[in-house]
């Protein structure tokens, strides 16, 4: 009876080991293949990664066991017959970087379950069927900056890489695209190499490929086999760039398409079918490129552009940039357009072609030359200018006022339409005629202030939330000028332009914006020309009546009077400083000089003063009295001195004694030899 209680403790005690018994077996067989996992003395191993890089290795270490996953073997000196035969077996790893070594091969016995490889800066020539055979789950290869060539990739090489998605082969010597690319693969680089040929086989297989990089070869229209890119059905990148292509590739593919780049080719044209179907495309790039002109309706096909760069191209605008000019007003404010600007002719020459008006566009004039009055004068100073809603804008790059072009009105008839003040003296001005109610119109006014100013006034027979104002000085060409702008709101009617320089003309555009500060649908840009007065150094700087903003501060009068009070400035400064270093220099040769004197407020009796050393035996005195001192610093000599008399100013002779040494010799009057207590001076 009581070994029952311990019977059924026992019975209980199994009971409740039971289910923990696998769980701790499974610990067991973990810890186990942990502690088992061996890492090689000239490595460093850490969790699952194996650090056995930048260590001069020659080859693969050896004991590198199960359980990592990472092996890192770059920079380092491992050639094609470092890889022992036992790596091949190590399943768990799955990433290998061995970038920076000394492959000339593609290497054999990698671990056979890797599934990105990095192999850039060798200098691996040839890939055979063979090695990449072994590798069944590769998916990212990168063999960047070797020395590939075609004829160095065996055939069908990279389709025994059967699960291989991106391979990048950039920077190295291909000529052509490899033939037997795997099916599957969805990235390929083959940007900077010497490609001059794609044919229509090389990328037939590939039809799942997203992004295709073909930048920095030597592609020609010729070398670009018809629908190359046809069956690409899958693709949403090309990029072509720097390549040698004159118009873009025909039969582009245009199912999902997002990404096109054909900057820095020569392309001198674009037809309009170039690219029709590319419904999905949101960013083309066309820029550095010979284009003069587009053809009109190039770009109606593309529904989904967001981003279009045409930066660097030789615009020329003449009447068939007009419908560029249309359709960039036109367009919504999601589509970013960048680079549109004039480079011929000179004339315009660096104007925004969004801003161009139609009196800066070379056009022929049977048309216009009817509606031009011709009872207007030439321009002068002043002028006032009203146009109706124009076909084109002016670019904000150049400022200057033309004469009125479009509609005549009577000289006779200006009734003010914006409060004025009288004229100061000097001052042109002219007033605004009426607006026509029935029209939407833009009317403007110019007010010569000075040589320096210019105030720009305005009416709109519209309703306008704002203004953008821009101006810039005219010459032979704008290239070398900035235009400048500046954004006032709607309630204002005017703004003065400071700073400008005297007797020159500038062209002065004001655009209405909508609420969001975008182009209105409509063209209502207006530009016009004014001419600044000649620098006036007898009148005072005329400002003008006040305007409700001002572009920038006002200027002195002329740069000449500013540069003439610098260079005075300049001059009284060098003379003080020069002033202070003459005083300063006679001021040290009088403290100097000082020292030579003979202190009066001494005793006589002490020394006699020397004077001008003449040669190394003779000393010449002064004064009654004297001490006799070396003038060179040096011991006194033991030796006989001879003292001439020396006349006072008096013309007469000292009799001031002078005491001697026992050694020296005394010459008194007429050089005749005397005893020491007889002779005077």
């Amino acid at each position: 009876m009581e070994l029952h209680p311990l019977r059924v403790w026992n019975k209980d005690w199994a009971s409740f080991l039971r289910p923990w018994i696998p769980i701790l077996l499974g610990l067991h067989m973990q810890f186990s293949r942990a502690s088992g996992s061996s890492c090689p003395e000239e490595c460093r191993c850490d969790r699952t990664f194996v650090y056995c890089n930048e260590r001069s290795l020659t080859s693969v270490p050896l004991g590198i066991g199960e359980g990592y996953k990472t092996l890192y073997l770059h920079n380092n000196q491992i050639n094609n017959a470092g890889f022992p035969s036992e790596l091949h077996n190590v399943a768990s790893v799955e990433t290998v970087y061995l970038y920076g070594n000394q492959l000339d091969e593609f290497p054999i016995n990698l671990p056979k379950n890797v599934r990105v490889l990095h192999l850039q800066e060798n200098n691996i020539q040839t890939i055979s069927r063979a090695a990449l055979a072994q590798l069944l789950w590769l998916e990212e290869l990168h063999l960047d900056d070797n020395s590939i060539s075609t004829v160095g990739v065996e055939e069908g090489a990279f389709r025994e890489a059967v699960s291989l998605k991106m391979l990048f082969l950039t920077k190295n010597h291909l000529s052509s695209v490899p033939i037997g690319l795997p099916e599957d693969l969805k990235e390929l680089r083959l940007d900077e190499n010497r490609i001059a040929v794609i044919t229509e086989e090389a990328l037939r297989n590939v039809t799942r490929l997203e992004r295709l990089l073909l930048d920095g070869n030597l592609l020609t229209d010729e070398g670009v086999a018809p629908g190359t890119f046809q069956d690409l059905v899958t693709l949403r990148e090309l990029s072509l760039a720097r390549n040698s292509l004159t118009y873009p590739p025909p039969l582009l593919p245009g199912d999902v398409l997002v990404k096109l780049n054909f900057q820095d080719n020569q392309m001198n044209e674009i037809p309009v079918t170039a690219f029709a179907g590319l419904r999905k495309l949101e960013r083309l790039d066309i820029s550095n490129n010979q284009l003069q002109s587009l053809t009109e309706g190039v770009f109606d096909g593309l529904v989904s552009l967001r981003q279009l760069t045409v930066r660097n191209n030789l615009w020329l605008c003449d009447c068939s940039i007009n419908w560029v000019i249309l359709w960039l007003k036109s367009l919504p404010v999601s589509l970013n357009v960048r680079g549109f600007m004039c480079q011929k002719p000179e004339t315009v020459r660096g104007m925004v072609i969004r801003e161009l008006n139609t009196e800066l566009i070379q056009c022929p004039r049977s048309t216009t030359v009817a509606l031009l009055p011709t009872h207007l004068p030439p321009t002068l100073p002043g002028l006032t200018t009203r146009f109706p809603p124009s076909s084109t804008g002016y670019p904000s790059d150049t400022e200057s006022l033309s004469p009125p072009s479009r509609l005549p009105f009577s000289p006779t008839h200006h009734p003010p339409l914006l409060p004025s003040s009288p004229p100061r003296d000097g001052e042109q001005r002219t007033n605004l005629p009426p607006l026509d109610p029935e029209r939407e119109t833009l009317q403007i006014k110019f007010t010569i202030l000075n040589g320096s100013a210019i105030h720009v006034s305005w009416v709109a027979s519209f309703p306008v939330t704002a203004y953008k104002v821009t101006w810039a000085k005219m010459g032979p060409s704008l290239s070398g000028d900035t235009v400048r702008e500046r954004m006032v709101g709607g309630e204002h009617r005017g703004i003065r332009l400071v700073n400008l320089k005297p007797k020159s003309t500038y062209r002065i555009c004001v655009i209405p914006l909508d609420a969001f500060n975008n182009y209105r649908p409509k063209d209502d840009t207006v530009c016009s020309e004014a001419v600044t007065k000649p620098v006036s150094y007898g009148q005072g700087n005329n400002t003008g009546p006040p305007g409700p903003e001002q572009a920038t501060q006002q200027d002195l009068s002329s740069p000449f009077l500013l540069a003439g009070l610098i260079g005075g400035a300049v001059i009284i400064v060098l003379v003080l400083l020069l002033s202070i270093f003459c005083w300063h220099m006679h001021k040290k040769g009088r403290s100097s000089s000082a020292k030579w004197k003979y202190n009066k407020g001494r005793r006589k009796d002490d020394y006699c003063e020397a004077g001008t050393k003449k040669d190394n035996s003779i000393l010449e005195m002064t004064e009654t009295s004297f001490q006799i001192a070396s003038l060179n610093n040096e011991q006194l000599l033991k030796g006989d001195y001879r003292i001439q008399p020396i006349y006072t100013p008096n013309g007469g002779i000292g009799f001031r004694d002078c005491p001697l040494g026992s050694n020296s010799t005394v010459y008194c009057k007429n050089n005749v030899q005397a005893d020491a207590d007889f002779c005077r001076t």
